[in-house]
């Protein structure tokens, strides 16, 4: 396990890492301060040595997401580079636009059904999912209590503008804070439950009815310790987070708006312009991210293919994993 730090608490790249890198023929740019990679040299469609994987893999994990452009691959050959990684994850529940014959892989154009299931329009469930830019950060499946590892996303068709996605690094945000309240959220937990951010419709809310109906719910420490860096993560999002225990409930909003605007500073961020072929790849373990929401107007198309890795129990600063409260369970999805 890693234990070093810059100035900024992020774990630098040792000279052992960037000489297998070089050897491999990786080239990793990156493209902001604190956070985002961009690789070249590599062909995800080819079987890649293992060189190349913990080049790539060391990338990841120093610079949290990184980039690759121009790249061919189909559904198979997505989910063959992310096995490289570790276990993909294969969802319960998938929406039309999702292959079939390939259950790792979840189709972003799914989340375009979900408000006509439940009587809205797309544009309508989505601003009462992100009715503030805070709600919008989210890690993957955070209510969980064994939250993805990572998450490999490529693009298959985008807009001829807009679209972007946008990552922030949690560990710089943890290392940003001052000493002492480093030392204070160090020792805290919080609940995180699907769909606290919500905004519910007059009357009669379908949607909110099938939230109700399928709680998934999970104690989290609010600082977790990265399991292969050993880095502090500030482990917060927007759409999960609900309630600091053990504080009161104005506290907890006080509390968890200041930590939030922490996590989120742009300097802490980097933002991505997406192409047919592009993959992003990041580790969401110490990764919060904002999905578009400037292209749903324009009309055009915007698919995008995913494969997440099965992840861990998050664990704090003392050693205590994240707990369920309902819904979930390793392993079970």
């Amino acid at each position: 396990m890693r234990t070093d730090r810059t100035a900024y608490g992020e774990v630098p790249p040792t000279a052992q890492e960037v000489g297998k890198a070089n050897a491999a023929g990786v080239e990793v740019g990156p493209v902001a301060g604190h956070i985002g990679a961009e690789i070249s040299g590599v062909d995800l469609t080819e079987p890649l040595d293992s060189a190349v994987v913990a080049a790539i893999r060391a990338a990841v994990l120093r610079w949290k997401v990184v980039f690759f452009r121009g790249q061919r691959l189909d559904h198979a050959g997505h989910i063959a580079f992310a096995r490289r990684f570790g276990e993909p994850v294969v969802l319960g529940r998938r929406g039309g636009a999702s292959p079939r014959d390939f259950p790792e892989i979840e189709t972003t154009a799914d989340r375009l059904e979900l408000g006509g299931r439940y009587g809205m329009e797309h544009a309508e469930w989505l601003e009462r999912r992100r009715h503030s830019l805070l709600r919008g950060w989210h890690c993957d499946h955070g209510a969980r209590v064994d939250p993805p590892a990572a998450t490999i996303l490529r693009a298959e068709t985008v807009p001829p503008y807009g679209g972007d996605t946008t990552w922030s690094n949690l560990a710089a945000a943890y290392a940003g804070l001052s000493a002492p309240v480093r030392e204070f959220v160090d020792g805290l937990r919080a609940e995180h439950r699907l769909g606290v951010g919500y905004q519910a419709r007059p009357g009669d809310d379908a949607y909110l009815r099938h939230l109700l109906d399928h709680q998934v719910a999970s104690v989290h420490p609010l600082v977790r310790v990265h399991p292969e860096t050993g880095e502090r993560v500030l482990f917060v999002n927007g759409y999960y987070l609900e309630q600091i225990v053990d504080v009161s409930r104005a506290e907890s909003r006080l509390l968890l708006e200041m930590l939030l605007e922490q996590a989120t500073r742009p300097e802490y961020t980097v933002r991505f312009r997406w192409e047919p072929g592009s993959v992003a790849f990041w580790d969401n373990r110490a990764t919060i991210h904002l999905a578009p929401g400037d292209n749903a107007h324009l009309g055009h198309p915007r698919v995008m293919h995913r494969v997440m890795l099965t992840g861990d129990i998050p664990a704090g600063v003392d050693g205590r994993p994240s707990e369920p409260v309902t819904g979930t369970e390793p392993g079970r999805w």
